[in-house]
């Protein structure tokens, strides 16, 4: 069992103990999100796994918050929002504006050395991205400098 679902399930039994009815109710959806992929693919998921599937969650209420606010509906992004809090304690330590300067700068020079330029580039370049910074910074983001710098 991976480290990550372990933290998950102790926050689980945390959440219950101390009567956490929000807290309990996201960590839950977490939980089941990740048992139906694992019933899905019949295995037994990865910390990157299941990293990878709380990026998605965390995009989703993103997502969500946005559609919520522009509606007007406050209480409701307010609810998305403490959710994204919760899913957020269980990603890995962000990288550092360093860090990131340094994996694209990296990543740039990769693909140069392959030859590829243009819209492929693009791709490639934030498939090494997402390898080497997976939950550690936000994609969009790093697909903004990376257009920048390739233009």
């Amino acid at each position: 069992m991976s480290e990550l679902k372990i933290r998950i399930s102790s926050a689980v039994k945390d959440a219950m103990r101390a009567k956490a009815a929000e807290r309990l109710g996201t960590l839950r959806f977490l939980q089941a999100a990740i048992k139906q992929r694992e019933v899905d693919e019949r295995k037994d998921l990865s910390d990157a796994e299941v990293t990878a599937i709380i990026e998605k969650q965390i995009k989703q209420r993103r997502e969500s918050i946005a559609a919520f606010e522009q509606a007007g509906r406050t209480e409701t992004a307010a609810q998305e929002t403490a959710e994204l809090v919760i899913l957020k304690e269980f990603l890995p330590q962000g990288a550092t504006d360093v860090e990131i300067a340094a994996a694209i700068d990296a990543a740039l020079a990769e693909v140069a050395a392959l030859g590829i330029t243009g819209a492929p580039a693009m791709g490639k370049i934030m498939a090494i991205l997402k390898q080497a910074l997976a939950g550690r910074a936000e994609m969009s983001v790093l697909s903004a400098q990376v257009k920048a710098k390739l233009s």
